[in-house]
């Protein structure tokens, strides 16, 4: 049975709670000692942690071509990526195995997303060439929008309509792994060579304002990222979940 919502003139009116949730939260609340919250991760959980082991990894191995032009670092980086994928992919089917899931769960596989196909796909955009400030811009805005989603889905996955097996039937937005579609456009870009330092990034530059070479430049690949942000935070956009 549904519980009436308080209104501005009804302070009163005791706030909705779910036994369930309140049950499930006390398990952290219960235990003592320096690690007592390793000790409630779940084996899913372990594995959503190594997706975000390997975001991490991601974005030192694009700091690392910075500093050394060794263009292993640059396929490191894009392995890594990958490697979170494949973690985030299992970290689902684990969970099913062991008919475990947790709220802890869910906020880390967000977490371990953002890290993984927000900010990594985004460090090496800018370290294959896209180092203008109206790139950063448009790259910080591809993860703050994927922050966004990430935190939109927690608060209404529970809204989205679900199928006979209880998984919802689409998404709302862009789903942020598909950012491994434009880190297999970079991708691409390493093969070839196209690299701020040798080839260059292909595409045309956009002066804004200014003279060329200063603040007002914008490469046209960043307008992919903005648009790729804008598909993120999308309310209309519904994408089918295979």
């Amino acid at each position: 049975m549904s519980q009436r919502k308080p209104t501005n003139n009804d302070s009163s009116a005791p706030a909705s709670h779910d036994p369930a949730k309140e049950t499930a939260l006390q398990q952290y609340n219960d235990t003592e000692g320096h690690f007592s919250l390793v000790r409630n991760f779940r084996l899913a959980d372990l594995v959503t942690i190594m997706n975000g082991f390997c975001g991490s990894f991601s974005v030192f191995s694009s700091a690392r071509y910075i500093l050394t032009n060794d263009d292993c670092y640059l396929w490191s980086s894009i392995y890594f990526i990958v490697g979170g994928l494949m973690f985030d992919f299992f970290d689902g089917k684990v969970a099913r195995w062991r008919k475990s899931s947790s709220m802890l769960g869910q906020e880390l596989d967000s977490l371990a997303d953002l890290i993984s196909f927000g900010v990594a796909p985004a460090v090496l955009a800018f370290v294959v060439g896209l180092r203008t400030f109206l790139d950063t811009v448009a790259l910080t805005c591809f993860i703050c929008c994927g922050l966004a989603r990430l935190a939109r889905f927690n608060a209404t996955v529970a809204l989205v309509p679900k199928d006979a097996s209880g998984k919802a039937r689409y998404f709302e937005g862009l789903p942020i792994p598909s950012s491994l579609g434009l880190v297999a456009v970079l991708a691409f870009w390493v093969q070839k060579g196209w690299v701020e330092g040798k080839e260059g990034v292909p595409g045309s530059v956009i002066t804004l304002w200014g003279k060329a070479g200063g603040p007002g430049e914008l490469h046209s690949v960043s307008l992919i990222f903005g648009a790729w942000a804008a598909a993120m935070v999308s309310k209309t956009l519904r994408v089918p979940k295979i």
